[in-house]
């Protein structure tokens, strides 16, 4: 299983940024896929995810201003950001979860920087 993600870029505080995760390859018909995100010095941490059924989880700082969603006739998960701030600058990293064999597969990450 192949993850590519896109959409990462420079944005003003305050704006936003759509980020698109496309799977390629053997992929289980049951998965969750989400996004984390690295900020330089910290551990990588959970932004949020969504499973196959559609049900979603997001990690505290990302409720109200992130929605993730999925098109799984596509393996495609999105992640729409709103109203970023600086301590939203990180690389992201698409995940999807292999509900079957219990495997987790990274894509390459994608670098949001939020500066003025």
């Amino acid at each position: 299983v192949q993850l590519q993600a896109s959409g990462g870029g420079l944005v003003q505080p305050g704006g936003s940024l759509r980020l698109s995760c496309a799977a390629s390859g053997r992929i289980a018909s049951i998965n969750v896929m989400g996004w984390y995100r690295q900020a330089p010095g910290k551990q990588r941490e959970l932004v949020a995810t969504v499973h196959t059924a559609g049900s979603t989880n997001y990690a505290g700082s990302a409720k109200g201003r992130f929605t993730i969603s999925r098109h799984n006739a596509k393996n495609t998960v999105y992640l729409q950001m709103n109203s970023l701030n600086p301590e939203d600058t990180a690389v992201y990293y698409c995940q999807l979860h292999d509900s079957w064999f219990n495997v987790d597969y990274w894509g390459q990450g994608t670098l949001v920087t939020v500066s003025s």
